[in-house]
């Protein structure tokens, strides 16, 4: 009877997509909070009170280390391993419950902290003294970082659980793909909002806003989840499997594994902490007008939209998983160098942003699918934490060493050259091509099947 009823609702094509699209849409909002400041840097920089009386006034190095305050505690305090460690131990429905909890308390810090001035500063790790706003931003910015970090985690979890033996690279495909829309979002119409609606706080206090939607979210996810548990053995689905320290040494001694998590450190180095820039870029070096220079950062994510699906679906359909990992790496370091050459045509910043739109659509497609290939179930969770881990330390040190690099080459007029900081976000991607070319011979010594179908017939 059990297994009758599993077949009704974790079998269900209906049911299982129904459980991605609650969850993406938690995922969806966290996305668009994460840059929603991306595209605010012309503001956040701007003399106090300039910029219509919306300037804030924060050096490029403040944010900077504002950018990289999102994995401080990831980082330095462990807490996205130990999510992952909870996530296998506790399960999905009390870790995304927490998670969640902790992004919207952190956005609403971040909130409070661009909605109110601050005459002091203090002194903050990585940064120096800075500005009592720009630390409270940054520690609001943080503690949501942990929450989307483990967040993130769980819902690949879920949709490993539900997916796995179906189409699942194109339910992450999917996923990522609504995690984009928020990003595209975010890049999209922040700047402008923030402009009509009296600054910075406002674009802010919107997303806060979402988050609090996205936790009313994850609470019918977890009705659906349960129901879900009740219909099939743990021993099928995993989430309560007896996590044990000593099953570590299955990820710390797979080759397979680290090399996915460099290529995810690499390859992620080379793109978010790249849009958090972007904006700007189009500013100094293409003439983009500030109202429309978040636009084009925001083709990125919306290209992704469409391809990352794409190419999650001929993943599970072909194959060619670390190939598809190749090909995308490739494609960002050559985008990284056409940035970093003297050219200052928009159409060419146009047509770049397009290839690295496609780039960002392979990569991730072909990576995510492929850890269920090489961890099994029971580790998961921690398996994600490890990879998300690494990535936090590029997410968070990366904007940081590329705020003091622009700051050092901006001359005296405020004029930024971005030849260093680009290539920099080239050296990601060569390094990236080496690790997805070394993914593949692993893949070929140890069969976990990255070449093959996802679908099983």
């Amino acid at each position: 009877m059990t297994e009758i009823l599993r077949q009704k609702l974790s079998d269900s094509k209906a049911a299982r997509w129904t459980a991605l699209c609650i969850v993406s849409i938690t995922m969806m909002f966290a996305y668009f909070f994460t840059d929603v400041m991306s595209p605010l840097e012309p503001l956040l920089t701007a003399a106090l009170g300039d910029e219509n009386g919306l300037g804030l006034g924060w050096s490029s190095s403040e944010y900077g280390w504002f950018s990289g305050a999102y994995g401080l505690m990831n980082v330095y305090l462990l807490l996205l391993f130990f999510g992952g460690i909870i996530l296998d131990k506790f399960g999905i429905r009390f870790t995304g419950m927490a998670s969640t909890v902790l992004m919207f308390l952190g956005a609403a810090i971040k909130w409070y902290a661009v909605a109110n001035k601050f005459d002091s500063t203090i002194w903050v790790p990585f940064g120096g003294d800075v500005q009592m706003q720009v630390a409270l931003a940054g520690l609001g910015f943080a503690i949501f970082g942990v929450g989307s970090e483990i967040a993130g985690i769980t819902v690949s979890k879920v949709i490993a659980k539900w997916f796995t033996g179906h189409e699942l690279a194109l339910a992450m495909g999917v996923q990522v793909a609504l995690a984009r829309v928020g990003t595209a979002v975010a890049l999209a119409v922040s700047l402008p909002l923030s402009r009509a609606w009296g600054g910075v706080s406002a674009s802010v206090g919107l997303g806060a806003v979402c988050l609090c939607i996205g936790v009313v979210s994850f609470i019918v996810y977890n009705i659906m989840d349960k129901k879900e548990d009740a219909t099939a053995t743990a021993s099928e689905d995993g989430q309560e499997d007896g996590f044990k320290f000593s099953d570590l040494s299955i990820l710390f001694t797979n080759r397979g594994f680290w090399y996915i998590t460099i290529l995810c450190l690499m390859f992620y180095a080379g793109v978010f902490p790249f849009l958090k820039f972007a904006t700007k870029l189009m500013i100094f070096k293409y003439g983009v007008s500030p109202d429309l220079a978040g636009l084009i950062p925001a083709m990125l994510p919306f290209g992704t939209i469409f391809l990352t699906p794409f190419f999650g679906g001929i993943y599970d359909k072909y194959g060619k998983g670390a190939t598809l990992m190749i090909i995308g790496s490739v494609l960002l370091t050559v985008v990284h160098v056409i940035f970093a050459l003297p050219v200052s045509s928009v159409a060419l910043a146009i047509a770049v942003m397009i290839v690295l739109g496609i780039a960002f659509g392979l990569v991730p497609s072909a990576m995510w699918p492929s850890v269920p290939k090489i961890i099994p179930m029971k580790l998961l969770g921690t398996a994600y934490a490890v990879i998300f881990y690494i990535q936090n330390i590029g997410l968070s040190m990366v904007p940081m060493w590329i705020g003091a690099v622009n700051e050092k080459n901006t001359d005296a007029e405020g004029v930024i050259d971005y030849t260093e900081s680009m290539t920099i976000f080239a050296g990601f991607g060569v390094v990236a091509i080496i690790i997805a070319y070394l993914l593949l011979l692993e893949d070929r010594k140890k069969g976990y099947g990255l070449e093959k179908a996802n679908i099983q017939k």
